[in-house]
């Protein structure tokens, strides 16, 4: 099974490398930005074909590792 987990800063932590990038792309001359988020996209194949478990074992991933619930949600999404 394959799967996509997204992981986000929450709102309101301070993004300073999203805050760079929308600077950069403002020098590039790219106008009407207003605000970019930095994130991070993991995809993953597991042996699992049972979907209730394989999202148990999602979630358990991105809590224990890819995401830092302190400042950090993550969206688990699975795919055909």
């Amino acid at each position: 099974m394959k799967a996509r987990i997204t992981v986000t800063l929450k709102s309101g932590v301070l993004d300073p490398q999203g805050k760079a990038i929308n600077n950069t792309l403002d020098d590039l001359g790219f106008e009407g930005i207003n605000k970019v988020r930095q994130g991070k996209i993991f995809n993953i194949e597991i042996a699992e074909t049972d979907k209730t478990k394989a999202e148990v074992q999602l979630k358990e991933m991105s809590e224990k590792l890819l995401a830092n619930m302190v400042m950090e949600n993550y969206e688990i999404e699975l795919l055909d």
